[in-house]
């Protein structure tokens, strides 16, 4: 088994999942991007990893995307993957070059988000880019296909945020919600951090999804019918992380206590109906 497919195996990913509507090629191809966003993200958060290893990592990755191609001896055989992939299907170089500048931000889990406007420029950087780039791969060919990718980037991003709350204050204390949202519910960092479970919180974490629900609906406006064979992939991920905001909606936001999911046979089930059209 390649590198990449046993790293895309172990995460156990929606993304990873959803991959099994693409023809074989692509889909090797968006295994290859998974591992790759697997391993900046995993160096940007990773516990495991001392913190030089960390700069050192993203570094080297960030010099793959911006060396001499004579200067890329020494590359891994996931990094070799990607810049095939980058110039195969003609991709623009600063996306791969955004995703990693939104990764390395990580690497200040203390630093905070005053604003959307703030989030979305990290939102964009770590789940839009990736879209642009899968577009691509995807074989999208409608202009409006980026407008798509980009709602939906920030739709995915917003719903793993609202899910991730909890864990994101055991890796020491990362708090994505911005501090214009807690100010406008009353509900402080502190709060968060005792984990206090009440009106303000589930009142902000209400209007945060209605936020990503924004973006959802954005997404499915632009979404180009022409290129809706090569967005089967796409679409089931945007069904199931829909589905999963909608789960944390009904059961008023218990991310502090539990970490939201489908069911296998809920996931394919949504992967049968986008194969299927329905």
């Amino acid at each position: 088994m390649s590198e990449a497919k046993q790293i895309t195996k172990n995460a156990k990913s929606n993304l990873a999942f959803a991959f099994a509507c693409l023809p074989k090629q692509r889909r090797n191809d968006m295994i290859s991007l998974y591992a790759f966003c697997r391993i900046v993200d995993d160096l940007a958060d990773s516990p495991d990893i001392p913190m030089p290893d960390k700069l050192s990592g993203l570094k080297r990755w960030k010099e793959c995307f911006t060396s001499p191609p004579e200067n890329n001896k020494a590359l891994s055989i996931t990094q070799t993957s990607i810049l095939e992939i980058r110039d195969r299907y003609q991709i623009n170089n600063q996306l791969f070059l955004d995703l990693i500048a939104g990764c390395h931000s990580d690497l200040k889990p203390s630093r905070r988000f005053t604003d959307w406007e703030q989030l979305k420029d990290y939102t964009y950087k770590v789940a839009s880019c990736v879209g642009l780039i899968s577009i691509k791969i995807f074989g999208c060919k409608h202009p409006n296909a980026e407008k798509y990718a980009i709602n939906l980037g920030h739709a995915l991003q917003l719903t793993n945020i609202l899910r991730d709350v909890g864990e994101d204050l055991a890796d020491n204390l990362r708090i994505y919600i911005p501090q214009n949202d807690m100010i406008r519910f009353q509900y402080t960092e502190r709060d968060l951090i005792g984990r206090v479970h009440d009106g303000r919180f589930t009142a902000m974490m209400q209007y945060i999804s209605e936020r990503a629900e924004h973006y959802y609906a954005e997404a499915e406006k632009y979404y180009p019918k022409q290129d809706a064979k090569a967005l089967r992939s796409s679409e089931a991920m945007r069904k199931i992380y829909h589905s999963i905001l909608k789960k944390m909606q009904t059961n008023n936001f218990q991310v502090f206590h539990q970490r939201y999911s489908l069911s296998k046979p809920k996931k394919i089930w949504l992967l049968l109906t986008t194969q299927l059209g329905i």
